[in-house]
């Protein structure tokens, strides 16, 4: 009886250890793509031109891995790191369909869409170009955007806290407001005295409506709990707008504020293809014209990059102004 138990212990004990190295080293999906990825950029394909950019894949799938398992060790959140491998996953996913559409099974058009090693070196090589580039579209962003926010803001604390105000205006709102601000690109080019001007004015109008109307709204339904408790202490007018409703309303105008840079960012592309001598809009549109698809391709790759740079950025300083909701 007694060798009877201490040989099933002992068929036990390797089951055991192997389920414990199971969970130990648990099978991620994120890195399994990226070894499938690794070795379909290195066989070679249909596109004889292809090989040549192989290395340049490779470093981009290197640099992924590289980030997402940095990502791994820093966080300790479950929900994060899980987050983070299905980005990881989703990014080598499209990789992979991309590399075998085009190098491996040539079923897409050589010229309208190049293999990914390609545009990875042309991503690269025109960095330089993308930096100045980049430089001209965020002075008239910023512009723009920053004009929609110093005005939209205060206009709408004011109107929206005026009842008979808001009752005029509220209105004008439901009319000027759904209209596309590309519509003024034309007159604003002929009006303006040069391209700069017109597309910070357009790029104003697209922030201005979004966070106007959310800030208006938001100060004409505040809660009147919180104005009633106020005026018991007998505060000012620009005391209540500013340190009591400004506050109470945040939520709203960064949901508008947001929707906002949406927009600019839209218009400012839009506006840099129509008239413009540089930024990132051009950069695509003058290429476009050259039928130069890797430059093309690199360049809208690059402006993803810029975008979810911005909105990262904007999301920090969101979670810090509605720290306190927290």
């Amino acid at each position: 009886m007694n060798t009877l138990c201490r040989a099933e212990k002992a068929t036990d004990t390797p089951q055991k250890g192997f389920h414990t190295i199971a969970l130990r080293l648990p099978l991620r999906l994120a890195d399994i793509l990226f070894i499938s990825a690794m070795v379909l950029a290195a066989l070679p394909g249909k596109r004889t031109m292809a090989f040549e950019y192989r290395g340049y894949l490779m470093g981009l799938l290197g640099l992924i891995e590289l980030l997402y398992w940095l990502h791994q060790t820093m966080h300790k959140e479950p929900v994060r790191k899980k987050s983070s491998g299905d980005i990881a996953a989703v990014m080598f996913t499209g990789i992979i369909v991309w590399e075998l559409m085009t190098s491996h099974l040539d079923l897409l058009q050589h010229l309208l869409f190049p293999v990914p090693g390609k545009v990875v070196a042309v991503f690269i090589s025109e960095l330089p170009v993308f930096a100045r580039c980049l430089v001209s579209s965020l002075g008239l962003l910023g512009a723009g955007y920053l004009l929609a926010l110093i005005t939209a803001i205060p206009l709408a604390l004011i109107i929206g806290w005026r009842k008979r105000l808001f009752a005029a205006v509220n209105p004008l709102t439901k009319v000027l407001g759904p209209i596309p601000p590309i519509v003024y690109i034309p007159y604003a080019i002929v009006i303006l005295p040069t391209f700069k001007c017109a597309s910070i004015f357009i790029i104003f109008i697209g922030a201005f409506w979004p966070i106007f109307i959310g800030t208006l709204n938001a100060t004409f339904n505040v809660d009147r709990h919180l104005i009633d408790s106020a005026r018991v202490l007998n505060v000012s007018e620009k005391t209540m707008l500013f340190e009591i409703i400004l506050p109470g309303i945040m939520p709203a105008i960064i949901s508008g504020a947001t929707l906002g840079l949406v927009f600019s960012f839209i218009l400012l592309t839009a506006a840099e293809m129509i008239g413009a001598s540089s930024g990132l809009g051009w950069y695509v549109k003058y290429f476009s014209d050259f039928a130069d698809y890797p430059r093309v391709v690199a360049g809208i790759l690059f402006i993803g990059c810029v975008v979810t740079a911005i909105t990262g950025c904007f999301e920090r300083v969101e979670r810090r102004l509605l720290s306190w909701k927290n």
